[in-house]
């Protein structure tokens, strides 16, 4: 059979799996001369041409996310494209020759103690680094990681999840749980924000099925949700007594239903993981021989091979503030000159986030910011105005870091300057608190929606569009802290305000129907006497 050829330069040669959001094949690049991995995602996904554009614009922004995550555990994206029929989805990205972890598990002979932590090791120092961008993973499982032909785990579909939620394409939106049953954990079970720790509770979910060849819970899919919201998991002694007792309370500690009770982060988990890893240069033991066929992930501990330094805590320092300097330059430009480039750097920074070349957006106002608080003082409306639109562009580009403390400086200015309950000082808080919630400090964030709130009740209705964003964030937020029976407090006042005002139909009135039909099916409150969970 002749070879699909892909936008004119990619072939597909040979189907390599088929799972539940499309099929991957082995393809070659005509232009680079190379083969390549194929990732067809299921037409589906696209199937009305009223939603494809808005998709294809999300698609575009997930994978540039995902390309920047540098590190050898994670296949490269080279392309992503919606082609011209809307027909066809595909990811193009690095062809990786291994095995998927799924074929190592097996419940009459579990992997070796040292071989499960050197998977678990090596999925961290993945984590790591798509943690930093930061991009999380949502649907971690041994059918996404594989065993390099050398030993490395590979960490596969970063941000496909994403992709294809089915949510609303606000930046802000949250949407219907994404994942797979089995490791999902409980703020996805709820609808709630996904965040590092969402990745975390997935790796327990991994380790304990590494460890004894079982699953972590059975039943329906419903049985599933249930379980994780509700169920204790089953100490990994009981089910295997060779386990070591250190490494039985990592997974139980992963496996906490509270995000903010798992691990701080990645870094936290790969230092417990250390001692059950083989040291450098020592040769595998007799009781270390693994699955036939399946290449040994110890490998590259023999070698040590870590995740990069736990990064400083630059959010928590606000951007620096520009000040004139005690002599202004001879060569400063004249205000004249100055303003046609600010004009110019406007009008082609709209162009570029038109493109969705957010990066690019935030750079060319990078050019014209300084020059132009110099001249005019770093308080200017004008200059205010251009760091708002580099903060919307670094945020839109998914790099929340960067924008976070750029936020909270333009918070502090506009409090300065038009005061702190301001329209333009209550905004920048409540996207410094849309970047922490991406960051994954959920608890910080809430506690400055509810601040932000409380201003806006003080001047605006409770049905502004204002304070019913902010409303809402608040409620998807409590679902994320596992705290339904809060949530439900809020979205469902919430809810009957919108069907007065927007109706019943409205898409965000029914996505929050649909969050507290969630939370009536899996119920309001957290199991009692289970301490710790």
């Amino acid at each position: 059979m002749p070879s699909q050829v892909i936008s004119d330069r990619y072939e597909l040669v040979q189907r390599l799996g088929h799972g539940g959001m499309g099929d991957v094949w082995r393809g070659y690049d005509t232009v680079l001369d190379r083969q390549v991995a194929v990732k067809l995602v299921r037409q589906e996904a696209v199937a009305s041409p009223a939603v494809a554009e808005e998709f294809a614009r999300r698609f575009r922004r997930e994978a540039r996310v995902t390309a920047r995550i540098q590190h050898p555990g994670v296949p490269q994206v080279y392309d992503a494209v919606l082609d011209a029929s809307y027909e066809r989805l595909y990811l193009v990205m690095e062809l990786v020759d291994g095995v998927p972890l799924a074929y190592c598990i097996d419940p009459d002979l579990p992997l070796p103690v040292s071989w499960a932590a050197a998977v678990a090791a090596q999925v961290c120092t993945v984590l790591s680094h798509a943690h930093e961008v930061p991009v999380v993973h949502r649907d971690l499982k041994p059918g996404n990681i594989l065993v390099a032909n050398d030993g490395t785990v590979k960490v596969l579909d970063f941000g496909i999840a994403a992709m294809l939620r089915t949510d609303t394409t606000r930046i802000t939106a949250t949407g219907s749980p994404v994942g797979t049953s089995r490791y999902m954990s409980p703020e996805q079970v709820q609808g709630g924000k996904v965040t590092p720790q969402s990745d975390l509770y997935a790796l327990g979910c991994v380790l304990h099925e590494l460890l004894c060849g079982r699953y972590l819970f059975e039943g329906t899919e419903y049985q599933l949700m249930h379980q994780h919201l509700q169920a204790a998991p089953t100490p990994l002694r009981h089910l295997r007594e060779d386990v070591p007792e250190a490494l039985e309370e990592l997974v139980l500690h992963l496996l906490r239903k509270r995000p903010e009770r798992r691990p701080a982060d990645t870094q936290e988990v790969y230092e417990r993981l250390l001692p059950f890893l083989p040291p450098p240069g020592g040769t595998p033991a007799p009781d270390e021989a693994g699955p036939a066929g399946i290449p040994d992930p110890t490998n590259v501990y023999r070698r040590p091979y870590a995740p990069r330094s736990r990064p400083a805590a630059r959010s928590a320092s606000p951007a620096p503030t520009l000040v004139l300097p005690p002599e202004q330059p001879a060569e400063a430009p004249a205000p004249a000159r100055l303003r046609e480039d600010i004009k110019e750097a406007r009008a082609h920074a709209q162009a570029l986030l038109e493109e969705e070349r957010f990066a690019q957006a935030a750079e060319v106002l990078d050019e014209v910011i300084e020059p132009a608080a110099l001249a005019l003082g770093p308080d200017s409306k004008d200059v205010l105005g251009l760091r708002m639109r580099r903060a919307a562009a670094r945020f839109l580009g998914g790099d929340y870091r960067r924008a976070l403390p750029e936020f909270d400086a333009l918070a502090d200015a506009f409090a300065r300057t038009s005061g702190r309950a301001s329209e333009e000082a209550r905004s920048c808080r409540a996207q410094a608190a849309h970047c922490r919630a991406e960051l994954g400090q959920v608890t910080v964030a809430l506690r400055e929606f509810e601040a932000v709130l409380q201003q806006v009740r003080a001047v605006e209705s409770d049905v502004s569009e204002e304070a019913v964003e902010l409303r809402r964030a608040i409620g998807f937020l409590l679902l994320s802290e596992n705290r339904p029976a809060e949530a439900r407090q809020v979205l469902e006042p919430l809810h009957a305000d919108m069907c007065l005002v927007y109706g019943p139909d409205d898409e965000e009135t029914a996505e929050i129907a649909d969050a507290l039909a969630l939370i009536r099916l899996t119920g309001d409150e957290t199991p009692r006497g289970t301490p710790g969970v």
